[in-house]
């Protein structure tokens, strides 16, 4: 004899919960595109090579192209998550971390180091340069939010608008030098603001490595608190999170990782959409444990492969970046007619 079926106070049928899939099924979209990254990876570094298999002049050219590796890598990982936090912080999934203006800042800084030491600023190079300009916007981004976060101009929107007029101003001021620059000097300038991963200098990866990686433990370790403040400001309050301390605190772990991935390979606007927007469409849910695997393994499939398609096939190396931030800025035009500011 059947059970009698218990309706809800609506009169409604009740719905029965979903099964939980397996832990391997949830891992399975994670796994699978660690494991094409893995094999774009492996096509990279042997693919093409001159040398004898296992010679010594073999192992010195992968090591050569795992240097561009590594670089891709770090790039991926600060893209990646850096946007999926900006999502998480701003509640809105268009929104890029370019809007509040540190590309503008990155473009600013670097126009006017030309600007003051003409061509002679390709000399200054090194840690203490690599510093003194993170420092800059990591700074520039902590005095921003920590007074549009206080008292009672803590207001998110206006931080936006604050930022893009930022973004409009630094990018007035650089463009008002840039014409002031003699050819050659603004050829040299053109060479520092054109995003390519081959601008990368290894030298400072092990440094930038580090740092990425200290941002992706905390990050990971905050992960349940990211998806609750993901909720909205009146859900996470109500829930016991201290909402404009996370933001905060999400805002400037943005800034830093941002100020990384410019300062190795240039500006890249519409990278991180392109990957954070491909995440959320495969992942299963919206927790942090699984958008931000997915996120940076999608950024590694993408960069990895583009580099290997368009350098061993097509032999443009140099265009990975203009190709994916088309796709990138396709990709963001797309979303936002579809679905619009919301």
């Amino acid at each position: 004899m059947r059970e009698p079926i218990q309706l809800s106070p609506e009169g409604e049928l009740p719905i029965p919960p979903e099964p939980a899939l397996p832990r391997w099924r949830q891992l399975l979209p994670i796994a699978i595109v660690f494991v094409v990254a893995i094999l774009f990876a492996i096509a990279i570094l042997t693919y093409a090579n001159p040398a004898q298999p296992g010679s010594a002049g073999f192992w010195v050219i992968v090591r050569s192209r795992a240097a561009s590796l590594g670089t891709i890598a770090l790039v991926a990982v600060c893209q990646a998550v850096a946007t999926v936090l900006f999502h998480t912080a701003t509640s809105n999934r268009i929104l890029t971390p370019s809007i509040l203006g540190f590309d503008a800042l990155y473009v600013l800084t670097q126009t006017a180091l030309v600007y003051v030491f003409g061509t002679a600023a390709t000399g200054l190079e090194g840690i203490p340069k690599i510093l003194a300009q993170s420092g800059l916007m990591v700074i520039f981004a902590t005095a921003l939010y920590g007074w549009l976060f206080s008292g009672k101009r803590a207001n998110l929107h206006l931080l936006l608008l604050v930022g893009v007029v930022l973004g409009i101003g630094f990018g007035s001021v650089s463009t008002f030098m840039q014409r002031m620059l003699t050819p050659s000097e603004f050829d040299v300038l053109s060479a520092r603001l054109f995003g390519s991963i081959g601008n990368g200098n290894i030298e400072y990866l092990p440094f930038a490595a580090t740092i990425a990686l200290g941002i992706l433990v905390f990050v990971w370790r905050r992960r349940r608190v990211y998806d609750v403040v993901a909720l909205g400001r009146d859900a996470a309050v109500s829930l016991g999170v201290n909402y404009r301390r996370e933001v905060v605190t999400i805002l400037v772990l943005v800034a830093v990782l941002v100020s990384v991935s410019v300062t190795m390979v240039g500006p890249m606007t519409f990278y991180g959409f392109l990957v954070a927007t491909l995440a959320y469409q495969f992942a299963r849910n919206d927790s942090h444990a699984e958008i931000i695997p997915l996120a940076i393994g999608i950024g590694l499939v993408t960069l990895l492969g583009a580099t290997f398609v368009l350098k061993h096939i097509f032999s443009a190396g140099g265009l990975v970046t203009v190709i994916i931030e088309f796709a990138g800025g396709l990709l963001f035009l797309i979303v936002l007619l579809r679905k619009g500011l919301r």
